[in-house]
């Protein structure tokens, strides 16, 4: 049954698309976070650029309709494994050499 209730179409899948976004996007996300621990108090004037690049990267899978049909199968497997198993399996963490 593939069926979205109200919460998962509006709370899980775009969850799992912030998180995977967020990864995705994780060159930018360092630059941002870079650039804030530099500058301190002067973030918001001195990282526009890094925070109109991060925002400009995430708003591009936001609003994929590819992107949110590809974080949906993953939500239903997820939710598949969990209802035959009773386990729930904790999202994936991709790994930094850094």
């Amino acid at each position: 049954n593939s069926k979205l209730r109200h919460v998962e179409k509006d709370v899980l899948i775009p969850q799992i698309m912030r998180e995977r976004a967020k990864e995705l996007c994780s060159d930018k996300v360092q630059a941002f976070t870079k650039c804030c621990q530099e500058t301190g108090l002067l973030m918001v004037v001195k990282c526009r650029q890094e925070n109109t690049a991060l925002k400009d990267c995430l708003v591009g899978y936001y609003s994929d309709p590819l992107f949110y049909e590809e974080c949906k199968t993953e939500y239903l497997k997820q939710r598949e494994e969990y209802r035959a198993t009773g386990i729930k399996k904790k999202p994936q963490k991709l790994t930094s050499n850094m």
